[in-house]
């Protein structure tokens, strides 16, 4: 069992998520993994900064930990040519502690560059040309490319680590959990359904399986609740709202009825070290063996210790199913 730790780059500046990135180092966690986002989620979260710039400096503050995208979509707002270069180059900054994940988007950050927003569908046939794109200039040389959806001419990435960095594949359904095995090198996840790592399985995946575990840490319950229904209450949405609405405004509005209680249900809250277990357990036992720790507390340094001192050894301990 590997254990991250979720940095949340709609909450907090750049210089704070390297900062937070060394804290985790420091902390014993095994990886971090970062969103890549164009706009928060919530106006009140203040923050989206260029993801690429922010691992550049965190692989330049560390030497263990490794990193990750959580997750990048390589089509619409990036061409996936432009995300091989961005994921080679920050592969040799991290000198091979670097895997890119990749999913298939969410409207809130590629409606942006004014290329519309296809059905799922469509960007699942997008994600399959982006991997075979990408993993035709990490085997070096000049490559062209024509496919239904994108294009490339002529080609070449210079700078290629030794290992092409290894590639995990955001799922949500049975579809991009299939895609996930065929295309990619992992699985990503941010529900606790075994059923994604079954089909994952069954579609001849072998690799790391990531999932993101909701945990907000205070020393009042009541504390930890209210931080993280301010900061999300977006994540009780479910992935069908989360991917098609296209600005914060919108969240702000579609999340007017959750409550409190809901966030207490979803999310392990508070000083209680069985509570958060127990919600690890769930992504344990649904199969995933590299756990994203998100924090939705306020303090984060108080979760970095609560996390060596109660949380670190029994988490270790678990074994996916």
């Amino acid at each position: 069992m590997k254990i991250g730790y979720k940095l949340f780059a709609e909450g907090y500046s750049p210089q704070e998520m390297v900062r937070q990135t060394v804290r985790a180092e420091q902390a014993g966690f095994d990886f971090v993994e970062i969103s890549d986002h164009f706009h928060p989620w919530l106006y009140s979260h203040g923050h989206s900064g260029f993801v690429w710039s922010i691992l550049a400096a965190a692989a330049a503050r560390t030497e263990r930990i490794e990193l990750a995208t959580g997750v990048t979509c390589p089509f619409i707002r990036y061409h996936p040519a432009v995300v091989a270069q961005a994921a080679a180059t920050t592969a040799l900054l991290a000198e091979d502690r670097f895997t890119l994940g990749v999913g298939a988007g969410e409207r809130l950050n590629e409606h942006v560059v004014g290329r519309g927003w296809p059905a799922v569908g469509v960007r699942h046939e997008m994600l399959r040309e982006s991997l075979e794109i990408i993993r035709l200039l990490w085997s070096g040389g000049y490559h062209s490319y024509a496919g239904r959806h994108l294009a490339l001419e002529d080609a070449r990435v210079f700078d290629l680590p030794e290992r092409p960095p290894r590639i995990a594949v955001a799922a949500s359904g049975a579809a991009s959990a299939r895609l996930a095995a065929e295309l990619g090198d992992g699985l990503f996840a941010t529900e606790p359904k075994p059923e994604l790592t079954d089909v994952y399985a069954e579609a001849g995946g072998s690799g790391p399986r990531y999932a993101e575990v909701p945990l907000s840490w205070a020393p009042d319950e009541e504390a930890a609740v209210a931080s993280a229904h301010e900061r999300f209450r977006f994540g009780v949405t479910g992935w069908k709202v989360q991917s098609e609405l296209p600005n914060p405004v919108n969240f702000e509005a579609a999340t007017a009825s959750v409550r409190h209680d809901d966030m207490r249900e979803a999310f392990g809250c508070g000083p209680d070290p069985e509570r958060h277990l127990a919600v690890v357990r769930q992504f344990a036992d649904a199969g995933f063996d590299h756990l994203a720790l998100l924090n939705a507390g306020p303090d984060p340094d108080g979760f970095f210790d609560f996390f060596g001192r109660e949380l670190a050894t029994p988490v270790r301990a678990l074994a996916p199913a």
